[in-house]
């Protein structure tokens, strides 16, 4: 009886750990045509809402690139440091009610994310409603 009290309490502060995780930190998002890592997105809150922003760019050869096709005051600015996830809210488990920037297309979409285990990000891009975008999945950077 010792052992199954024991294997339950190391079993509940294991998934404590795991329920604890948040989606803030470091995410290597990938691209969907290639599967090659594109970006490094710092995801952060501030004033109870969700961020998101570029910090690295991993293609050298887009390093310098600038959001040519950007809306508003993101319109020319370089990609690297653009902020890319914007004013999400927590709903449950996933955060949402932001919008997401696509950087190459200049596109903005609303957005939804949530955690699919520690290391796992799910990253959702939708126009209307959450049945019509896609989904990419981002894995956290240590």
């Amino acid at each position: 009886m010792k052992n199954v009290y024991a294997f339950l309490i190391v079993a509940l502060i294991c998934s404590a750990g795991v329920f604890a995780q948040d989606v803030t930190g470091k995410w290597k998002t990938i691209d969907d045509e290639t599967g090659d890592a594109k970006s490094i997105v710092e995801i952060y809150k501030k004033d109870g809402k969700v961020y998101g922003k570029i910090v690295e760019i991993l293609n050298k050869d887009r390093q310098d690139a600038k959001c040519v096709d950007c809306p508003g005051s993101d319109k020319g600015k370089p990609v690297n440091g653009l902020v890319i996830i914007k004013g999400l809210e927590k709903d449950g488990d996933e955060y949402a009610d932001g919008k997401i920037l696509d950087p190459q297309s200049g596109k903005l979409y609303k957005c939804l994310i949530e955690l699919e285990g520690a290391n796992k990000l799910k990253v959702r891009g939708y126009v209307g409603f959450s049945l019509l975008g896609r989904t990419q999945y981002w894995s956290r950077v240590n």
